[in-house]
């Protein structure tokens, strides 16, 4: 899976007293061909979901060599934008605040195992606290010329909060986050590169 590229749409709608965000995803169904990607009109999807906005997320690419998922969190809806096919893959609370801040935590209901290989380099954020979060995908949404051979030097790039830092790594046995038992603890940086708790 390392290296595949996906892309997502975030759809946000008002239930309730709270705010909830639909995770649209090509995983599993295409590549997200660029030129599919590049005709979504936020706006218009929402006002077609009834959203009350849309975020596009990505392109990405996976930074993890193994991916496989026990349980459906939600129901695997499948939908079409402007002919970039997609399935609903995920549900996130987002409280009463729709923006996610950098290096702040999500929570994601996702329901999968996701797998890095012994031997192969990770890239790391660590908190103040030690917990370390791994890169699960790299945008190249917010710069296009982001590679894996890049990530090497994005430590320098970051405005890491105080007592962060970023670590690059070579895996000396397999690496397993396992979320089919609980909702995974996902952030981001700047960047929009996506690191998730293991």
């Amino acid at each position: 899976m390392r290296g595949v590229r996906y892309g997502e749409v975030l759809a946000v709608f008002a239930r309730g007293e709270k705010l909830e965000a639909e995770v649209y995803g090509t995983q599993m169904l295409n590549d997200c061909p660029q030129e599919l990607w590049s005709t979504l009109d936020p706006g218009a999807i929402a006002a077609d979901l009834g959203a009350v906005f849309v975020k596009l997320n990505g392109p990405r690419h996976w930074m993890l060599d193994g991916l496989g998922t026990k349980v459906a969190p939600v129901a695997p809806v499948l939908r079409e934008f402007n002919g970039l096919l997609m399935r609903r893959i995920a549900v996130i609370e987002l409280g009463n605040n729709p923006q996610s801040a950098p290096y702040t935590e999500r929570y994601v209901d996702r329901g999968a195992v996701f797998f890095w290989d012994a031997g192969k380099q990770v890239y790391e954020l660590v908190n103040p606290e030690g917990a370390a979060y791994v890169m699960q995908a790299r945008c190249i949404g917010v710069d296009p010329s982001m590679t894996e051979e890049s990530l090497a030097n994005l430590g320098g790039r970051l405005a890491l909060p105080e007592g962060w830092t970023y670590r690059v790594r070579v895996l000396e046995a397999e690496l397993v986050v396992d979320t089919t038992g609980h909702v995974a603890t996902v952030l981001q940086d700047e960047f929009e590169n996506t690191y998730t708790l293991p």
